[in-house]
């Protein structure tokens, strides 16, 4: 029997409700704790992928362009159009490894990142001239995890004194 989540083994509607709440709230101190680590290590391990892509478009924004040309079908992009972006992307980005406006910054980052797994679905069908490709569907499952657990995500986080659940 379930003790850290009463009636969810009872229907698929317990267990669904079980999620929407903070699970700190029916984890034992040990769990808690392992739960924040693990949730920083994956918010740290997205930033860095993140990051370093938002760099790329400060440092070779040519490349930017042929990404958004290839698999986005933009096209006509001026260069200080990119640094735009990129300039939005990293003030969101260094948001999310804060841990700031949670809702929208890991939001920002699972829609971000979705949008592209899913534009590149041409590399998924040659798999194996494009193995790398995969990389991005457990990053994605990295993504939907933090903005689901978002509110259990609190280690070396900035918070508000006073923010409410809603906030977060």
């Amino acid at each position: 029997m379930n003790t850290y989540f009463p009636g969810a083994l009872a229907y698929l509607g317990g267990a669904f409700k079980a999620l929407l709440h903070p699970i700190e709230r029916s984890l034992p101190v040990p769990s808690h704790a392992r739960l924040t680590w693990s949730l920083l290590l994956l918010r740290l391990g997205v930033f860095i992928v993140m990051f370093m892509w938002t760099l790329d478009k400060f440092v070779n924004p040519d490349h930017a362009l042929r990404i958004f040309e290839k698999f986005y079908g933009l096209e006509g992009f001026a260069t200080a159009a990119v640094y735009i972006i990129a300039l939005v992307e990293m003030v969101l980005i260094l948001a999310f490894v804060a841990g700031m406006w949670k809702r929208f910054t890991y939001g920002f980052i699972l829609i971000l990142h979705g949008l592209s797994t899913f534009s590149s679905y041409s590399q998924y069908l040659d798999p194996f001239n494009h193995l790398l490709f995969f990389a991005a569907w457990p990053m994605l499952a990295a993504c939907v995890a933090l903005y689901l657990l978002r509110d259990s995500d609190t280690r070396w986080t900035v918070r508000r004194k006073y923010a409410s659940a809603s906030e977060r």
